[in-house]
């Protein structure tokens, strides 16, 4: 009765984030939105990338850039998406007090209006793969993608960011309007230390040891083996991570989840204990 329970409060969240995502407009002008945001986010970096290699996209390096930026809207996304959650009702509708007392998961709740977040997400990503490959070269052959892999490392990833997000979750409890900026925060420290646009091996030698205890490094080069296994060996110890063979990747990723569960819902149970003690739950900071 409580998995039926549950996963009604999930489906219910998750077409209440749809219609409140997509209400500001008609379908057609939503659709032309979700294919120019994440186009014109990933053209700012190859024009970067242009100007400094004038031109040279055709290389191992442009492919791990391009492909590690494309996924990395995933970091940023999924970790907005689960804590504005809270922000948004609680500052905007005004309706946090009212969905937490309401007899359901509020945790159910969060991750239900939070999917459809990553499904918006996941049409950008795609999208921003398949113009890489037909209009910038991107080396990617579908024939040889190692799809157990790739769809492996994809859906721990994803399921590791939501329970991040969780806990930055139960820190915007205690906030002002600053969850953006922790947010923020948060992506930027991943978007310099995973080797997201950028091999590791890069970095400085305290900053590589920082990187190997980051989820998203491991996440991300379990996707890139998975989706461009010729690059990653082009690389070799490149990337920093070559010791490590597609088994322990996975491992460290099934950890990491595990890990983040435990401390997520620690610290999301506390915030929330502070926060109906303090009353601030339906807390408005007006500014």
């Amino acid at each position: 009765m409580a998995i039926v329970s549950g996963l009604r409060t999930f489906k219910n969240a998750a077409w209440l984030g749809w219609e409140m995502e997509a209400n500001w407009t008609d379908p057609f002008l939503f659709a032309i939105y979700s294919i120019v945001k994440p186009l014109a986010g990933t053209l700012i970096l190859v024009f970067m990338y242009l100007v400094i290699t004038q031109g040279e996209t055709q290389t191992m390096f442009f492919s791990f850039m391009y492909v590690g930026n494309a996924f990395y809207m995933f970091v940023a996304d999924v970790l907005f998406g689960v804590t504005w959650i809270i922000h948004d009702d609680r500052e905007h509708y005004m309706t946090l007090k009212q969905v937490y007392i309401a007899p359901i998961n509020f945790r159910n709740y969060i991750f239900g209006r939070s999917s459809i977040t990553i499904a918006i997400s996941s049409f950008g990503v795609l999208l921003t793969l398949i113009f890489g490959v037909l209009v910038l070269g991107v080396n990617i052959d579908f024939a040889s993608v190692n799809w157990p892999l790739f769809i492996a490392a994809l859906v721990l990833g994803l399921a590791t960011l939501a329970i991040m997000g969780l806990a930055l979750g139960g820190v915007t409890f205690l906030t002002a309007k600053h969850a953006m900026g922790i947010n923020e925060g948060v992506a930027g420290i991943f978007y310099v230390l995973s080797g997201v646009i950028f091999p590791i091996t890069i970095l400085p030698g305290w900053a590589q040891s920082i990187s190997k205890f980051l989820p998203v490094t491991y996440w991300m080069e379990g996707i890139r083996r998975g989706l461009e296994p010729s690059v990653v060996a082009q690389l070799g110890p490149a990337t920093g991570l070559q010791g490590f063979s597609d088994l322990q990747l996975m491992f460290i990723l099934v950890v990491t989840a595990i890990v983040f569960l435990f401390v997520s819902l620690g610290i999301f149970r506390y915030a929330d204990k502070v926060a109906r003690r303090k009353g601030k739950i339906d807390w408005t900071t007006a500014y």
